[in-house]
C-alpha cells in the first residue's frame, strides 16, 4: 500500500519506518528541511535504540521516503496517518492547531480517490468529527475519505519493538471500507505475530490511549504515596509494593517509587483527560490527586537533599541521568531538569553526565557542567544525585565513586541501588521509600 504519514517525531518516524518494514511504500513528511535532509541521510534526528538502522535499511530498498512537500504524497496515498504533536495549553486542553493544520493541507491536495486519514496523535475524543468537518470544509474536489482514530501504544527508548511486537493494534472506525482498509495496513503485522486486534467506535478509541496513560500513570502515583507512606513509617517500599504487585489483579509493572513521571506523553495526557473529564461534568478529583502526587514526588526529594547537605549554595553536585528515562534523549518534563534548576537557584554547582540527551539538556540549561563519563562528573563533589535509570550506572565502580567524591553522599531518585549494600560500603545513601 502507499502511505502517508505526516510528522515524524517519535510516533510519526516509527510509525512510518516500522510500516515500510512490513512491506508497504511509505513517504514520511515533515515540514522541517532540516530534519528531512537528515533523514534522508538514513539518519534518525532522535536516540531511540534499533530506529536508524530500520530507516537506513528502508531507505536502501526504497521502501521509505522522506519529503518536506505534503501536496504530492496525499493526492499519491491511500492511507495517511496524522502524527503530528498535540501540545498542552495552559488550561490542560490538548493544542490541535497542528492537527487541524495537517488536516487543512489534506483538504487542499485530496482528489476524488477513496482515502482513509488516520488520527495517530493522542487527541481528545471527539477530535476525528473535527478534522472529517475540517477537510470537507477546505476540500475543493469532492473528497472521498473516513477518519479512523489509530492511538499508538509506544514506549520511548523501546518504541521500535512495540511497534513490531505490540500487545494489542485499536482501530476506531465507523464505516466498513475503513475497517478493512486499516485491516490491510496492518496485515503483514498480524499474520506474523498474531497480535490481538480491537476494533471499537472512532470515539471509543479516541478514549483509549488517554485512559490508559492516566491509568499507568496512577499506578506510578499511587507507588510514590506508597513510599511516602514507608518512609514516615519506617518501612521499605520496595518490599511493599513488590508484594501488592503480585496480585495478578494489580500487577507489578509500573509500581516504582521514584521522583515522578514526565516524557511527552503522561503529563499531557493527564491533563487533557482531566480536562475531558471537566468538560462532559465529571468529577476529576482522582486525576488531579495522580498530578500533585507527582509533582509533591520531586518536592520531598528535594527536601531530603536539603536537610542532608544544610547548606547548598556552593556546594558541587554531580546528577547523573536527564532524559526524563532510560533509553531515550527525551528530557520533555524531566524530573532531573526541575531538580537541576532548583539546586542551580539554591547555589548549587551542578556537574551533570547523560549518556544521550546532554546535547538537549544544552539548550535547556547551558550554564553548568556537563562532562563525557560519569566519573568525571563526579570527581570532587560533595553528593551524586541519580535522576535516570540507565543500565550504565547500575554497573558503575562503587568503591572508585567513594574515592571521587568528597563526602560520599547518594541520594538515588530511581531506587538503582541496594542500601544495606551502599551502607556496607560507607556511603550516607538516600532512595525513595526506602
Amino acid at each position: 500500500m502507499k502511505i502517508a504519514i505526516i510528522g515524524t517525531g517519535y510516533v510519526g518516524l516509527t510509525t512510518g519506518t516500522c510500516l515500510a518494514d512490513f512491506g508497504h511504500q511509505v513517504t514520511c513528511v515533515d515540514n522541517d528541511p532540516k530534519k528531512i535532509e537528515k533523514l534522508k541521510q538514513g539518519k534518525s534526528p532522535i536516540f531511540e535504540p534499533g530506529l536508524e538502522e530500520l530507516i537506513a535499511k528502508n531507505k536502501q530498498t526504497g521502501n521509505l521516503i522522506f519529503t518536506d512537500e505534503i501536496g504530492p504524497v496525499v493526492k499519491d496515498s491511500e492511507v495517511i496517518f496524522i502524527c503530528v504533536n498535540t501540545p498542552p495549553k495552559e488550561d490542560g486542553h490538548a493544542d490541535l492547531k497542528y492537527v487541524e493544520k495537517v488536516a487543512r493541507e489534506i483538504a487542499e491536495n485530496i482528489n476524488g480517490e477513496y482515502k482513509v486519514i488516520v488520527d495517530k496523535s493522542t487527541v481528545p475524543v471527539k477530535t476525528a468529527e473535527k478534522v472529517k468537518e475540517t477537510i470537507l470544509r477546505y476540500s475543493i474536489d469532492q473528497a472521498k475519505f473516513d477518519v479512523v482514530s489509530n492511538p499508538e501504544f509506544l514506549k520511548e527508548g523501546t518504541a521500535v519493538k512495540d511497534t513490531m511486537e505490540p500487545d494489542r493494534i485499536v482501530i476506531g472506525a465507523d464505516s466498513q471500507k475503513a475497517k478493512e482498509k486499516m485491516l490491510e495496513v496492518y496485515k503483514p503485522l498480524i499474520d506474523k505475530t498474531n497480535a490481538p486486534v480491537k476494533i471499537v467506535s472512532v470515539r471509543s478509541a479516541e478514549l483509549i490511549k488517554h485512559g490508559a496513560n492516566t491509568f499507568l500513570a496512577t499506578k506510578i502515583s499511587f507507588a510514590n504515596l506508597i513510599a511516602q507512606t514507608c518512609e514516615e513509617a519506617g518501612a521499605d517500599a520496595l518490599e511493599v509494593l513488590e508484594a501488592i504487585g503480585l496480585d495478578e489483579r494489580i500487577g507489578r509493572y509500573f509500581l516504582n517509587p521514584g521522583i515522578g513521571f514526565g516524557g511527552s506523553c503522561f503529563p499531557k495526557d493527564i491533563a487533557a483527560y482531566k480536562k475531558t473529564l471537566e468538560i462532559l461534568g465529571i468529577d476529576s478529583s482522582l486525576v488531579e490527586s495522580v498530578q500533585k502526587i507527582n509533582e509533591s514526588a520531586i518536592e520531598k526529594f528535594l527536601q531530603k537533599i536539603e536537610k542532608e547537605l544544610w547548606v547548598i549554595d556552593n556546594k558541587e553536585i554531580a546528577v547523573l541521568g536527564i532524559a526524563f528515562k532510560a533509553n531515550t534523549d527525551d528530557i520533555r518534563n524531566a524530573p532531573a531538569l526541575k531538580l537541576i534548576k532548583k539546586l542551580k537557584s539554591d547555589g548549587a554547582n551542578i556537574q551533570a553526565y547523560d549518556p544521550q540527551a546532554m546535547e538537549n539538556a544544552k539548550k535547556e540549561i547551558p550554564d553548568i557542567k556537563y562532562f563525557d563519563n560519569p566519573y568525571e562528573a563526579i570527581k570532587g563533589v560533595e553528593a551524586l544525585v541519580i535522576c535516570t535509570e540507565w543500565d550504565e550506572f547500575k554497573n558503575l565502580d562503587l568503591q572508585k565513586i567513594k574515592e571521587l567524591m568528597v563526602t560520599p553522599i547518594i541520594f538515588d531518585g530511581r531506587n538503582i541501588f541496594n542500601p544495606a549494600k551502599m551502607k556496607e560500603l560507607g556511603f550516607r545513601y538516600y532512595g525513595v521509600g526506602r
